[in-house]
C-alpha cells in the first residue's frame, strides 16, 4: 500500500471513528440524533432482547479478537503494518453503525428520576463519563491510540515506536480512566429504559472482560513496570490512598 495512500486510508478511519463517537453521546442519550436509543416503534421484547445483545456481542468479539497479537501478526501480513491500528478503529466503528441502524427499542422504564438537580447531576456525570474518555485517551496519546500516528511517521518514512509507558493525571488514580468515563456515561441515566439497562449491562460486562485480556497482554509487553503499577493502583473504582508516582518518559518535563 502506498504511503500517501495508507495516510488517506488512515484519515478516513479517523474521520469515521469521530463522527460515530459524537453519534453515540447522542444515541445513549437519545438526543439530537436521528435515531437514538429508545427510538423507533417499540416490537416483542424478546426478539428486541436477542438482537441487541447480538450487536453488542458482535461488537465485543471483534474488539476482543482484532486487538490479541495473534490477529495482528495475521492482518499486518496481508496490510501495511501501519494501518492495522486505522482498520481496527474502521471495524469498531462500522460495528457501532450496524448497532445504531438495527438497536431494537425497549421503552419499559426500569427506574426515573423527577427531581432536577438530580437530572442535572446525572446530566453532568453522563458528560463527564464522555470526557473523561476523551482526555485519557489523550494522556496515552489519542493519536496513536487511533491510527493517525502511526499512518502520518508511515507517510514520513520514519519509523514506529510505540509510545513508553508512563503513568500521569488519571492514570495515577486508576488504571483504566477511559473504561471509567464509558461505565460512569453508560449508567448516568435519569430515565433509564429497558433498552439503555441491557446496554449497559452488556457494555460493561464486555469491558469486564476486555479488560483482563487487555491487562495480561500489558503486562507482557511492558513487564514488571506495569505489573508494579498493578499493585499500587486499582482497575477502574478509585481507592482513598492509592496512587502511583508519577513515571514520565525520558526527557518529559509535564503530562
Amino acid at each position: 500500500m502506498g504511503r500517501i495512500l495508507a495516510f488517506l486510508y488512515g484519515v478516513l478511519c479517523y474521520a469515521v471513528f469521530f463522527l460515530v463517537f459524537l453519534y453515540l453521546i447522542g444515541f445513549i442519550a437519545d438526543v439530537g440524533v436521528p435515531k437514538g436509543i429508545d427510538d423507533g416503534a417499540a416490537g416483542t421484547t424478546g426478539i428486541a432482547f436477542v438482537v441487541d445483545l447480538a450487536l453488542i456481542a458482535a461488537f465485543g468479539l471483534q474488539h476482543s479478537i482484532m486487538a490479541r497479537a495473534g490477529f495482528k501478526s495475521w492482518l499486518t501480513r496481508r496490510l501495511s503494518p501501519a494501518v492495522e491500528r486505522s482498520t481496527f478503529v474502521l471495524a469498531s466503528s462500522v460495528l457501532l453503525v450496524l448497532l445504531f441502524w438495527q438497536w431494537q427499542p425497549m421503552k419499559s422504564v426500569v427506574w426515573s428520576v423527577s427531581d432536577p438537580m438530580a437530572v442535572g447531576l446525572l446530566w453532568g456525570l453522563y458528560l463527564f463519563g464522555f470526557g473523561m474518555v476523551l482526555a485519557s485517551s489523550f494522556i496515552i496519546d489519542h493519536f496513536d491510540l487511533f491510527g493517525l500516528r502511526q499512518v502520518w511517521l508511515h507517510l514520513l518514512q520514519r519509523r514506529y515506536v510505540h509510545p513508553p509507558f508512563m503513568v500521569t493525571w488519571m492514570y495515577r488514580v486508576v488504571r483504566h480512566p477511559l473504561y471509567a468515563g464509558m461505565l460512569l456515561a453508560f449508567w448516568s441515566a435519569p430515565t433509564m429504559t429497558l433498552g439503555r439497562l441491557v446496554f449497559a449491562i452488556g457494555m460493561s460486562a464486555y469491558i469486564g472482560i476486555g479488560v483482563r485480556y487487555e491487562e495480561r497482554d500489558l503486562v507482557r509487553f511492558i513487564g514488571q513496570d506495569y505489573q508494579r503499577y498493578r499493585e499500587r493502583v486499582p482497575m477502574i473504582v478509585p481507592r482513598p490512598g492509592a496512587s502511583h508516582e508519577v513515571v514520565r518518559p525520558r526527557g518529559t518535563t509535564s503530562g
